[in-house]
């Protein structure tokens, strides 16, 4: 299920459009321009909050490294864990594992085993959300790990690339939704 929120910050004013990066015939969404203004980034946050009420979820997960800058003030006001996903090989801890496609390659992303705990609720959090690959792939660590339940919410939701269908046994929620390039 995919909910788009209603935006009371204009946040297409300041999230930049990239274009030909990180590769030719991509239209990259920089969040860095809503990190930039102050009004942007806190609306962002106050948005969530006022979503996820206290007691909804027992941790909060974030993917490397975007995700990070969103899950990280709103674990800290939920007084929530916050479950850091990275790249393989950057966790020093046991791991597991997952291979997934994104839009333009390959990767691999990892999280520490003992991070979630047995039949926990848990929020995943990312700046963006386009094929769904990432996010998939991240969820299913996640219960794998031990979770009951995943929720994702991303700030920029692009449907046109499909991740309804990625995602579809996921809620998503997102704050803003490019339905083209």
């Amino acid at each position: 299920m995919v909910r788009e929120m209603e935006t009371r910050f204009d946040l297409d004013g300041v999230i930049r459009k990239i274009q030909d990066f990180p590769r030719k015939g991509i239209l990259f969404y920089d969040i860095t321009g809503v990190l930039a203004h102050p009004e942007g980034f806190s609306y962002c946050i106050d948005t969530m909050l006022s979503l996820y009420p206290e007691g909804m979820f027992d941790a909060v997960a974030a993917v490397e490294a975007r995700g990070f800058l969103f899950a990280a003030p709103f674990a800290r006001e939920r007084r929530l864990p916050l479950v850091p996903i990275r790249k393989k090989g950057k966790l020093p801890g046991k791991t597991i594992g997952r291979s997934f496609s994104l839009e333009y390659g390959e990767d691999e992303i990892e999280i520490h085993i003992d991070d979630v705990a047995s039949k926990s609720r848990v929020l995943l959090v990312d700046d963006l959300v386009a094929t769904g690959g990432t996010l998939k792939a991240a969820a299913e660590l996640i219960v794998e790990a031990g979770a009951s339940d995943v929720e994702i919410f991303c700030v920029i939701g692009l449907p046109f690339l499909d991740y309804g269908k990625v995602l579809e046994h996921y809620r998503v929620t997102t704050l803003i939704e490019y339905h083209g390039e």
